[in-house]
């Protein structure tokens, strides 16, 4: 491949990505795909070469596209070659580390996810890159709310104060976005409630649709719980719009799930159990695993629909099951 042919790719690459995270439009993602097959040429050319910096550089700007289409066994793959090329420099490994654990985090591969987190994090800290180690922290933080939010608060305190002077680094967004969780988590509703609608307000002003939909989601379910629940509709209807719309079936059980609580929470048990069976379904289609808040949130709901009078909790959710994502996002936007 020459060099102008690979610096093409690159840069459509590292262009997307921004647009990927941040656009509410299935178009970016077709016009990804359009050119999957000569991203992916490109990256096995770079790793036959043994140019180590540059397939890492390259495989790091596919995660949200891995993610959003439901290629994270392929994702995996391309990233473990990756960081078993031995001419990486520290910078792009510790990069590269923080990514495969993001990755296969939503696979439920806690254990992986983990160790590529505590690596990369010594790493950045080696380098002084506080935005890269905030990123990490955030990311062990992730996993350990699998065995509660107190270990998991204290690693994200640590985030926010190491990029207490870098206010728009990504490394602090993710730590306050994972920090909202974690004290929804302990039961600080009003301590989640104000950082949440932070960071909701932050991505609005910056039209950044993945945060305004993670935020929505997250926030809809603390609303739900302070038992304010046409609040909580409106904002899980927003994440659902913003999901669908942006073709993120990776992402439509996490918003459908939040739907179904909150419309279990108005007793529309039928309703609510459709939504929950489309959740269940679509998530194990992706291959993906319940966050601890979300798992939390899902249980809830399948207690009270299974408690509510005269249910045929089964039934409803094979139906919600059946559907496709096209078919339950449509089910869930309707009125």
């Amino acid at each position: 491949m020459d060099e102008s042919a690979l610096e093409s790719h690159l840069r459509f690459a590292e262009e997307i990505r921004p647009r990927l995270r941040a656009s509410a439009d299935s178009s970016v993602l077709e016009e990804v795909e359009t050119r999957y097959a000569a991203l992916t040429e490109a990256l096995e050319w770079l790793i036959e070469a043994g140019r180590a910096d540059r397939a890492l550089r390259l495989a790091s700007t596919l995660v949200p596209f891995w993610m959003a289409t439901k290629r994270i066994e392929d994702g995996d793959e391309w990233l473990m070659r990756c960081l078993g090329m031995a001419d990486a420099s520290a910078a792009s490994r510790a990069r590269g580390l923080y990514d495969h654990g993001y990755l296969v985090f939503w696979a439920g591969r806690y254990d992986v996810a983990d160790d590529r987190f505590v690596n990369a994090r010594a790493e950045a800290r080696e380098l002084g890159d506080r935005d890269l180690e905030a990123l990490a922290l955030a990311g062990a933080a992730r996993v350990a709310l699998n065995a509660g939010p107190v270990e998991a608060v204290l690693l994200l305190r640590r985030a926010v104060d190491l990029t207490a002077d870098l206010p728009a680094s990504a490394g602090r967004s993710s730590a306050l976005h994972v920090l909202g969780v974690a004290l929804q988590m302990s039961g600080d509703l009003e301590g989640a409630r104000e950082v949440m609608r932070e960071r909701l307000e932050s991505g609005r002003a910056a039209n950044d649709y993945s945060i305004v939909f993670v935020e929505s989601a997250n926030l809809s379910m603390v609303e739900r719980q302070l038992g304010n629940l046409d609040d909580a509709e409106a904002l899980s209807r927003e994440a659902v719009r913003i999901t669908v719309e942006s073709g993120n079936n990776m992402a439509l059980p996490w918003v459908l799930n939040g739907l179904a609580a909150v419309t279990a929470a108005k007793s529309d048990h039928e309703r609510a159990a459709v939504l929950l069976g489309a959740a269940e379904g679509l998530l194990d289609k992706a291959g993906g695993e319940w966050p601890p808040d979300e798992r939390a949130q899902y249980e809830e709901t399948l207690a009270a629909l299974r408690a509510a009078p005269s249910a045929d909790v089964e039934r409803w959710t094979q139906t919600g099951r059946a559907m496709t994502p096209a078919a339950a996002g449509a089910f869930a936007l309707a009125e």
